[in-house]
């Protein structure tokens, strides 16, 4: 089954870190690029950062520079976030999708993220 299952949100505190994972199964990423997205309520679903298929060049966007880093596993399959200095902002459900692949419409069940004191 061709699938991205995210995972690794959960509750923190401002400033602190998560790291979330993405698991691709059904299909080899090798040669994709890789998209974080995220979804806050009441919004649409944005680009939080991408991967190119060697991990050698990423993107992010601003507000996430400096905070998120962006990388990715291709012999396991993997997609990763790491985030550090969270605020409160970064609240959301986050979505990982490879979209040359799945679709720009694919989404998993993503994993919620709240930064809350």
């Amino acid at each position: 089954q061709v699938q991205l299952v995210e995972s690794g949100g959960g509750l923190v505190q401002p400033g602190g870190s998560l790291k979330l994972s993405c698991a691709a199964s059904g299909f080899s990423v090798s040669q994709y690029y890789m998209y974080w997205y995220r979804q806050a309520p009441e919004n649409e679903r944005k680009v939080v950062a991408r991967v190119s298929p060697s991990g050698s060049y990423t993107f992010y966007v601003d507000s996430m520079k400096g905070r998120f880093t962006v990388s990715r596993d291709n012999a396991k399959n993997m997609l990763y976030l790491q985030m550090n200095n969270l605020k409160p902002e970064d609240t959301a459900v986050y979505y990982c999708n490879v979209p040359q692949r799945l679709g720009v419409d694919y989404r998993g069940r993503g994993t919620q993220v709240t930064v809350s004191s």
